[in-house]
């Protein structure tokens, strides 16, 4: 599923695409998307793209004109809308020609210019969402990366809520707390911070204030010099690692941000820096447990005393690589022409009629010779006969059986 960074890319590259380009005309639904129509249509409009967290924002801006023949017409908007989109587990966004227009382009924007080009949100699996006219939601909390001061706040405050009772992994996922944290960052922060991923979260984070007071403080000791250690000791060097969990919450998105391209993508061609840049998710020799909700997740060490009972390690898949993925170079269009072109070769009907058209010569070699009739007419009277002789001997039998009765009455 996308997280924070691979949105925020999604609306930088909405950004950088659409960038003095004029779209015109309605917003087109596919029919067998059952997301709500967009009721916008303009003669000239512009689009631009805002992230937080988990959601992007198409704001669609139309262009106003004193002009009489370009006034706005009967049925056009003329003010601004916010189309917000929740990406699901495979939604992105494409800028393409017309001619080469995405298969699961469930929601089209069409440009001005002549040869027209399409802005499409894409998502195979139709799983995310829009929402015309929309706002951000109020149950998500705010952005782990741009709205740090906020989030920091929300977390501090709630924390004696019972949703903290849970293990601090399932809590990194609330989206109402740690909104654009999904299950690669949860795993990569928890690594980094050498926390347990199945700690309780209210234990990890109270005590904890609104700023960053633990930052200029001594880093922590060895793990040889914390089991020597009291209890209390162990509360704070808790804190220590707290103050750098939520600080992590902020900055390793960030690297991720700033390695380009869009993040984490496994079925594009440049995933290789990603990879590079994973110290725990998916990197061999880190153990895996499923949660309490099913998710899988990537640690070093002890599990932690909240782990499932019995729960089990699931088996590490490969990275899948996708046929239609949003690689938005030109780079992967000549294979996928030519994947296509051997598809449609190895579709054709050709071993079928190489086959008739031996069945047909060999029956005309037969025919030929006569051997045809003179082969397969015995063998069918012989068996003919042959049932015949079994009904009769059978007809028989019951005949005699029927009258040794009436001699016996």
């Amino acid at each position: 599923m996308p997280e924070g960074p691979e949105l925020h890319l999604a609306s930088l590259y909405v950004n950088r695409m659409c960038e003095g380009v004029l779209f015109s005309g309605p917003v087109i639904k596919s029919e067998v998307s059952k997301n709500p129509d967009v009721p916008f249509t303009s003669e000239a409009y512009c689009i631009t793209a805002a992230s937080r967290g988990k959601e992007v924002k198409l704001t669609l801006t139309p262009i106003k004109t004193d002009e009489p023949k370009q006034r706005v017409k009967a049925g056009q908007v003329e003010h601004p809308m916010d189309i917000v989109f929740r990406f699901g587990m495979s939604g992105y966004f494409r800028f393409t020609s017309e001619d080469e227009l995405p298969k699961h382009a469930h929601l089209r924007f069409y440009s001005k210019e002549k040869p027209c080009r399409v802005l499409s949100f894409v998502d195979p699996r139709r799983f995310g969402s829009w929402e015309p006219n929309g706002t951000w939601q109020p149950s998500r909390g705010p952005c782990v990366m741009f709205e740090y001061k906020k989030f920091r706040e929300n977390v501090v405050t709630h924390v004696s809520d019972r949703a903290f009772d849970r293990p601090i992994c399932e809590v990194l996922l609330n989206q109402k707390y740690f909104n654009g944290i999904g299950n690669y960052l949860r795993a990569e922060i928890l690594f980094r911070s050498n926390i347990p991923p199945f700690v309780a979260a209210k234990t990890v984070l109270e005590g904890l204030g609104p700023d960053d007071s633990c930052q200029n403080e001594n880093p922590m000791k060895n793990e040889s010099d914390t089991k020597k250690t009291s209890v209390r000791t162990k509360k704070k060097l808790m804190t220590h690692q707290t103050d750098d969990l939520l600080s992590l919450c902020h900055t390793v998105p960030l690297e991720v941000v700033n390695l380009g391209g869009k993040g984490y993508d496994p079925a594009s061609g440049d995933f290789s820096d990603f990879e590079a840049w994973l110290q725990c998710y998916y990197v061999d020799g880190m153990k895996t447990l499923r949660d309490h909700n099913g998710r899988t997740i990537w640690f070093r060490g002890d599990p932690g005393p909240m782990a499932p009972k019995d729960s089990k390690s699931p088996k590490a898949k490969k990275w899948a690589k996708k046929d239609d993925d949003h690689d938005y170079t030109n780079k992967k269009k000549g294979a996928r022409e030519r994947k296509t072109r051997i598809k449609q070769e190895g579709g054709m009907k050709t071993p079928k009629k190489e086959k008739d058209a031996g069945l047909e010569e060999a029956e005309s070699k037969r025919r030929k010779l006569g051997e045809t009739h003179e082969v397969n007419t015995p063998q069918r009277e012989t068996r003919s006969n042959a049932r015949r002789r079994k009904t009769s001997s059978v007809g028989v039998t019951a005949g005699s059986q029927r009258r040794t009765m009436r001699t016996t009455r």
